[in-house]
């Protein structure tokens, strides 16, 4: 388990990416957990959606998503720095 965790839901776009094999080769100290749901209803359905820490990141298309996702993950990482 990593110090970040980012949590997906199996039914967001985001789940269409291996966001697994991007984000844990890029940071080995982030662990990615798919859930069948993470209880944000109709956000699913609307925009590519992440939790890092529990924080809820989103975006209008994957590859924004992406790119929040790992500036996210960059700042919860400089905590620990």
């Amino acid at each position: 388990m990593g110090i970040v965790v980012v949590e997906i839901c199996d039914g967001n776009l985001i789940h269409t990416i291996d966001l697994e094999g991007i984000i844990e080769s890029k940071y080995p100290e982030v662990a990615v957990i798919t859930n069948d749901c993470l209880s944000f209803c109709g956000l699913c359905a609307l925009k590519p959606y992440a939790l890092v820490n529990g924080k809820r990141i989103f975006a209008k298309n994957i590859e924004q998503c992406l790119d929040k996702i790992e500036k996210a993950i960059e700042e919860e990482l400089a905590v620990y720095q």
